[in-house]
């Protein structure tokens, strides 16, 4: 479930929490804006499922990347489309 379609950071993933389907250690992650998740230390994220899943925030590091970097990762606004649509 998208709470809020807009990704509004991303973090590193440093600790996959024993579910390396779901998550790769050292892989950046886009996060979804959730306020309710992040009151209770977790994160929204597009996670290797291609669905986006509450993490707790410890598993990740948060991410200051300049425009030029985020650039240049791949692209998640089809991913994103694709789910609002459910």
């Amino acid at each position: 479930m998208i709470i809020d379609q807009a990704i509004s950071s991303y973090v590193l993933c440093i600790d996959d929490g024993g579910y390396p389907e779901s998550l790769e250690v050292r892989k950046i992650y886009p996060v979804l804006t959730d306020e309710k998740a992040n009151s209770r230390d977790y994160v929204r994220i597009i996670d290797e499922t291609g669905e986006d899943y509450l993490y707790p925030k410890k598993y990740f590091v948060a991410l200051n990347l300049p425009p030029e970097v985020i650039a240049a990762l791949p692209d998640q606004t089809s991913t994103i489309n694709r789910l609002s649509s459910r």
